[in-house]
């Protein structure tokens, strides 16, 4: 089968976000004029290690955007198998305003290094400040480039020095209603690699 995408696929769903799958899930806090505000974003990843910069794309000018506009921080949590159903709810279109931590039971905590909500028992949390949003191509297409400013480690998730995915069960997007979890992981050595 080979389509273009303007002229359309002809299947009951689209399989783009199936063939990039999968997707890690940044769970994106932020504060604003309204309040905390915490949303999954599966258009994401990372972009550099000096400075350590992500990015995600955001499909609609969602409260994250403006809030993200307003204070130019965010953080960015890991989502662990056990909160799946918490980050699913956070997943809703809710007014404005509304505050996900609260209405999901996600216990939030402070950023050190930005004026912003995290996380609080994430395995993971990338403090972020706001390098640039670019407007896509589409109706409502926005790449949101932050710079790591902070970064946050679980301590039950550090293993002889390794942040280890396993322990917690790293969430996963694929396409349609799918996701995956990561429970194991192996090393290949690149050609001249020690």
């Amino acid at each position: 089968m080979f389509y273009r995408p303007e002229d359309g696929h002809g299947l009951p769903h689209n399989p783009f976000s199936a063939i990039v799958n999968p997707r890690p899930i940044a769970w994106v806090g932020t504060r604003g004029a309204t309040g905390d505000n915490l949303a999954p974003y599966s258009f994401f990843n990372a972009l550099a290690y000096a400075p350590p910069q992500v990015m995600f794309a955001s499909n609609a000018s969602k409260d994250s955007l403006r809030n993200i506009l307003e204070t130019r921080a965010f953080s960015v949590s890991t989502v662990e198998y056990a909160q799946r159903g918490k980050m699913n709810l956070t997943s809703g279109l809710y007014p404005p305003g509304t505050d996900e931590f609260a209405l999901a039971g996600v216990a939030k905590a402070d950023c050190v290094t930005i004026p912003c909500p995290r996380v609080a028992d994430a395995p993971a949390t990338l403090e972020c400040a706001l390098v640039e949003v670019i407007r896509l191509r589409g109706r409502d297409n926005h790449l949101v480039i932050g710079e790591v400013t902070g970064v946050h480690l679980r301590d039950d998730c550090l293993v002889a020095g390794r942040f280890d995915v396993t322990r917690f069960g790293a969430l996963a997007r694929g396409g349609y209603r799918d996701y995956s979890v990561v429970t194991e992981v192996f090393e290949m050595v690149r050609p001249g690699e020690g």
